[in-house]
């Protein structure tokens, strides 16, 4: 059984960071591309950052934000650094292939 178990989220003020983790179990977790969705208020949810073979980010993140893995921990990252306003959202852990999603953790970036 999939099992994907986001944390590290909270509340930050801008310009903070915040540096997420997501604990897979249930499968083999260096098989597969992993990945970071946010759903932020008013819009569709959106890829933030995937790793496999290759490391793509959305276009949004610009260079603040760093996907990561450890496969002996099964376990997925995103460090998110300067953060804005804007990257308020649930942030969620998904196994891309099988499509499968964490419960999601909330990141608040306010003053």
């Amino acid at each position: 059984q999939v099992q994907l178990v986001e944390s590290g989220g909270g509340l930050v003020q801008p310009g903070g960071s915040l540096n997420l983790s997501c604990v897979a179990s249930g499968f083999s977790f260096s098989t597969f591309t992993m990945a970071w969705y946010r759903q932020v208020s008013g819009k569709e949810r959106e890829m933030v950052a995937r790793k496999g073979a290759i490391t793509e980010y959305g276009d949004f993140v610009k260079g603040r934000f760093t996907i990561s893995r450890d496969n002996a921990k099964s376990t997925l990252y995103l460090l998110m650094n300067n953060l804005k306003p804007e990257d308020t959202g649930v942030y969620y852990c998904k196994h891309e292939a099988w499509a499968r999603w964490g419960q999601g953790t909330q990141v608040t970036v306010s003053s």
